[in-house]
């Protein structure tokens, strides 16, 4: 074969698709823009984040928990009723395709944390489920939970995200804000837990690229009750994103700044504010830099952010065409849904690209 047209993986997929105005559109469109990258994954993981899918009941935290046998739903049941007023619970809708073999059991808790507990642990609501989730994951074997926000939901799991995505039916819900991810992994294993999104409350991150300073980031996030259990780096970009911006307060725009921080020679040639300010920030965070090359696409349920490393090792392409914008690994995978795109350009190397949803949309 002549080298130059020799197929070389590329490694990861991701795309997203959101509409500021908050019209809900199907899975079919984000499973088309997958399908065109479908030889950037290797079938060991593929999955889904979809916000606005639960307008019903949209107050209440979803829980999306995979398990691998019905002690650990016995167990999981107890620790909800105990902590939580469920208003709904219920099997996650599946089809039996030949393609997903042997997947877990996947359940969903609609629930509210009770009054009472939240007083005894002087907890707010959202903390309250950050610890849940990190005790699921942590002290109870054969259970994950795959998203714990409100009116959003994660679906992952082991193949590629076509096969993912027709398993989970989800062509049947409808979304103002897609993601997706088709996963390549290179060291670390792939299984249904490991799969891409990762989440924690509303976020959810889609990653391709791999993490060098996972290690350092994880124990800085572990100081702060995070407990990273699922074998895979994106996991640390979730909590980073909710530490820095939920817990700390930051913008999202300084929040990029710490794990895509300025390279020192950059910060030297600032003005003796913006000096300040970065330094700062590398001096507070710096072990929250995100070394190694990545492309992440980060979503809650007003935005969804696209974001390259310093040096841009890895691709991540916009486009954008009337109320909708688009992000994805490769142009093709834009094109495959909209020809007919307003603006299309690359990210730039450490610069995030955001954009937001109407207020009134989740409101």
């Amino acid at each position: 074969m002549i080298p130059a047209l020799e197929h070389i993986p590329s490694g990861c997929a991701a795309a997203g698709i959101m509409n500021k105005s908050g019209v809900c559109i199907s899975g079919d469109a984000i499973m088309d823009m997958m399908s065109v990258m479908h030889s950037r994954s290797n079938g060991l993981g593929g999955g889904f984040a979809a916000y606005g899918i639960y307008p019903e009941i949209p107050d209440y935290y979803c829980l999306h928990i995979m398990f691998d046998n019905d002690s650990a739903k016995r167990e999981v049941d107890s620790l909800i009723e105990e902590n939580f007023i469920t208003e709904r619970q219920e099997k996650i809708p599946t089809r039996n395709i030949k393609e997903i073999k042997d997947p877990p059991l996947l359940w969903r808790y609609f629930v509210l944390p009770k009054p009472d507990k939240l007083v005894a642990k002087n907890m707010d609501a959202n903390d309250f489920v950050v610890r849940l989730v990190m005790l699921i994951n942590t002290r109870i074997p054969g259970c994950y939970v795959n998203s714990s926000g409100k009116n959003m939901g994660v679906f992952k799991g082991v193949g590629y995200p076509e096969d993912i995505g027709r398993f989970f039916m989800i062509e049947k819900y409808s979304a103002y804000i897609w993601t997706a991810h088709g996963r390549f992994p290179t060291n670390t294993p792939g299984w249904w837990a490991g799969a891409h999104p990762f989440s924690i409350l509303d976020w959810t991150v889609v990653h391709n690229g791999e993490i060098s300073s996972y290690g350092i980031n994880k124990r800085f996030l572990e100081t702060y009750g995070y407990e990273c259990v699922l074998l895979t780096d994106t996991e640390v970009i979730a909590y980073t994103f909710d530490l820095l911006v939920r817990k700390h307060g930051l913008p999202l725009e300084i929040a990029c700044n710490v794990v895509a921080s300025k390279f020192w020679k950059d910060i030297e040639l600032m003005s003796e504010e913006e000096r300040k300010l970065h330094t700062a920030l590398r001096m507070t965070y710096g072990n929250l830099l995100l070394n190694g090359p990545f492309a992440i696409i980060v979503a809650t349920n007003n935005y969804m952010m696209g974001l390259n490393d310093r040096i841009k090792l890895r691709p991540l392409v916009y486009g954008k065409k009337g109320d909708f914008s688009y992000i994805a690994s490769e142009e093709s995978s834009i094109r495959k849904i909209e020809n007919n795109l307003e603006e299309v350009h690359s990210l730039v190397a450490g610069k995030p690209l955001k954009v937001e949803v109407n207020k009134d949309v989740c409101a």
